[in-house]
């Protein structure tokens, strides 16, 4: 600062923030020791000069320039604290947010906080910053003391939307550590916004719960949002539905009921309702009083479309796709089931097209393009689903993503709720596609990426049973739109196309469907089989003697119905020295009850009753049913999956054959793994299928004789094949666009 006094133009200051954007620093450490000369009483020049050498790498420097001017009397210090801390803020926020420099916005406020460690709003940031430079641990929160400061009494002039977006990104880092639950508790403290705060909360519980199966985690936070809004209906749905899926049905239940009883309006209403049929119907046997909430919830839903006197919400819409899910357990009507299904539908359709307009000019843009009608590109398949993973559609879908032409098709991935949850299935799945996407839940967001994409053909593998996929394909993102293996066509009034085969729907489903029916020529699903591990269940583990004969059921609470359990134990008292294991996702003492209660009015032994809990892995499930001599399926809801680990296990069976699609699955696989034995037409048949095989042991070698030899020729193992077929249907469609516009 020797230099000899020099007069500064008028706008040497200017110059001088063009040095330093310029990164031009010793230009601009020029002029501001030139201006600490001419005007060396005036602090911001110490301050600003300080901040180039700190930007220069020079801290020793810096600190001794701004010691320098701080002076020695407390209320000096006190505003020259101030000062510095300020400019060195516009600083720290220019590197972050233009700049993009995270690590010198970290060194400038760890600057910041050492001659101004008071200012609690400078930690959330040097905490935010840790985040972006990737440089965060839980222990962050402890080294700078937020979690202790937070929790104190003493009154912190806080920035609340900086707390919320700091609260948003340590939850992004780290949402499975104490820490990040305990920094939450106390954030919720100094929340002015509860609305905001919910923006942060909501989607981040689901994405722990579907993304990263962390249900528990899950429930813990949402319980947390309660205390911030003990009536919140987001939260509350959030709540029962967790406690369903983690098992704990009676406070799934319990809390559905209060779900219903806090909201305020119908709609949300009749959304509660469903989710207390939810939990009625996984924790199984609870047929009474499910019968009794299906019958009011059909009169809402009815109330609901008729009125139609104001839109839905866009999130309530979405939800409600999943209205009529419960129907085809309770019954077996073709015609009743899909009507109730379209109006719904088409109900929710309309509401999305008023909600989503901008979402859906976006992603229908396709349709004012030039179409490229030739007919033998390189067509691209997308697929969406949250289920392309540990799953039974991961593992039926195998087969198709295993044998597709890559030559002729480019096949694209669209893997909801999987940000979290990369496990070894998921990846194989993007290893064989040529494009994939791992999203969030956000159903337009996976819309826009098909329409950027440019997909040919979409389809959809989940039909209603995540009801964020309808939302995607409601704005109809591609061309063409196909529905197949989920569930059962869920109407969405822009879908084409349901897969089919020639038995799993009848002759004249297409008079109830609104979609058209493809029908692949034998089988509408085909994989390569299933892997197995050892087992580990014995007779003498559950007192079953070695030469009785076992019955064998394993499904969800949702497909155990009544009369067929009267059937299967009529079948269990025709035959001697028989027992019946049942096994499933569902609250234990409610089945045995249900099924004891069945059991005694037939004239059955409970004692001839075995209930099992869920298997550790699907392998093991699998070894585990060569205990059975004969597995009794459901209905009205067939099993689909466990059909086909039970074909493929060579295994006899009995399936009772209905109208609906989701009482012909069985049908269709034992027919296309080559057996008729055990296929009933009546309940008679039923009962008398069961009690011929269980009592003619010649009959159940032959079956599974047969089934083991066709395991080499059987279109139900033919992966291969069926994939070429399902190509051929995807081009035909193709054909049957650029021919005709649909």
């Amino acid at each position: 600062m020797s230099n000899p006094k020099l007069v500064l133009n008028s706008n040497w200051q200017e110059e001088a923030e063009q040095y330093l954007q310029n990164k031009n620093y010793d230009q601009a450490v020029q002029l501001y020791e030139q201006a600490i000369d001419s005007e060396p009483d005036v602090k911001s020049h110490y301050w600003h000069l300080g901040l180039i050498l700190l930007l220069q790498g020079k801290e020793v420097e810096a600190q001794t320039t701004w010691f320098l001017a701080m002076g020695e009397e407390p209320d000096a210090i006190d505003q020259g604290v101030q000062e510095l801390s300020n400019i060195l803020e516009t600083e720290a926020e220019r590197q972050r947010l233009i700049v993009g420099d995270y690590t010198t916005a970290w060194v400038i406020r760890q600057h910041i906080q050492e001659v101004n460690p008071a200012d609690i709003n400078n930690v959330l940031h040097l905490v935010g910053l840790s985040t972006l430079n990737k440089t965060y641990t839980p222990e962050t929160l402890v080294d700078q003391g937020i979690v202790e400061t937070l929790k104190s009494d003493q009154t912190i002039n806080i920035n609340n939307e900086l707390l919320l977006q700091i609260l948003n990104n340590v939850l992004e880092q780290e949402p499975e550590h104490l820490l990040s639950y305990e920094f939450a508790e106390v954030c919720i403290r100094h929340i002015q916004d509860s609305q905001s705060f919910m923006e942060v909360l909501i989607p981040f519980i689901y994405k722990l719960a579907y993304a990263g199966s962390q249900y528990e985690l899950a429930i813990k936070f949402t319980e947390q949002g309660l205390t911030v809004d003990p009536e919140h209906p987001e939260l509350l749905r959030c709540l029962s539905t967790f406690y369903q899926d983690i098992r704990n049905y009676s406070k799934g239940i319990e809390t559905a009921e209060n779900c219903y009883a806090l909201m305020k309006n119908f709609p949300d209403q009749v959304y509660a309702k469903f989710l207390l049929l939810r939990g009625l119907m996984s924790a199984g046997g609870r047929w009474t009083e499910f019968s009794a909430v299906l019958e009011s919830y059909k009169l809402m839903l009815n109330r609901l479309i008729e009125e139609d006197s104001s839109a839905l919400s866009f999130d309530t819409a979405v939800r409600l796709f999943a209205a009529t899910f419960f129907f085809p357990y309770f019954q077996d009507q073709l015609a009743e089931n899909l009507h109730f299904r379209r109006k719904v539908a088409q109900f929710i359709q309309s509401n999305i097209e008023k909600s989503a307009k901008d979402t859906i000019q976006y992603c229908r843009q396709w349709q004012s393009q030039p179409l490229n009608r030739a007919s033998e590109k390189r067509l691209k398949i997308g697929y969406v689903s949250h289920c392309l993973r540990n799953h039974s559609v991961g593992w039926l879908a195998r087969g198709l993503f295993r044998h597709h032409d890559h030559e002729k098709f480019a096949i694209h991935t669209y893997l909801l709720a999987a940000e979290l949850n990369q496990n070894e299935l998921q990846k194989w799945f993007i290893s064989k596609s040529d494009k994939s996407h791992r999203l969030g839940l956000d159903g337009q967001d996976v819309a826009k990426k098909v329409y950027e994409d440019g997909v040919d053909i979409l389809v959809d593998f989940d039909s209603m049973t995540l009801t964020n996929v309808c939302e995607t394909f409601a704005v109809k993102p591609a061309p063409i739109q196909v529905t197949w293996l989920g569930w059962d066509a869920s109407e969405v009034p822009t879908i084409d196309y349901f897969i089919a085969d020639p038995y799993v729907l009848p002759e004249d489903a297409q008079n109830y469907y609104r979609e058209k029916i493809v029908r692949l020529p034998q089988t509408y699903i085909a994989i390569d089989g299933f892997e197995v591990a050892v087992p580990t269940l014995r007779r003498d583990q559950l007192d079953i003697p070695m030469d009785a004969i076992i019955y064998f059921t394993a499904q969800r609470g949702y497909k155990y119905h009544p009369h067929t359990a009267q059937l299967q134990l009529q079948i269990l008292k025709e035959v001697p020295n028989s027992y019946f294991i049942i096994k499933g996702t569902a609250d234990q003492e409610s089945l045995k009850t249900f099924y004891a209660e069945i059991a005694e009015s037939v004239g059955v032994n409970c004692d001839r009753l075995k209930l099992l809990p869920q298997s550790p892995t699907e392998a093991i499930h699998r070894a585990n049913l060569t205990i059975a001599d004969v597995v009794l399926d459901t209905y009205p809801y067939n099993g689909a999956t466990t059909t086909m680990e039970t074909l493929w296990r060579e295994i006899p069976m009995v399936t009772r054959v209905g109208e609906q699609f989701a009482a012909r699955n069985s049908y269709t696989m034992m027919i296309n793994a080559g057996i008729t034995e055990g296929i009933a037409w009546t309940d008679e048949e039923y009962v008398e299928w069961g009690i011929k095989l269980g009592t003619d042991e010649n009959l159940r070698q032959q079956v599974a004789w047969k089934l083991r030899k066709n395991k080499r020729t059987a279109p139900l193992w033919d992966a291969k094949k069926f994939t070429h077929e399902m190509e051929n249907a995807y081009e035909q469609m193709w054909l049957n666009y650029i021919k005709n516009g649909t």
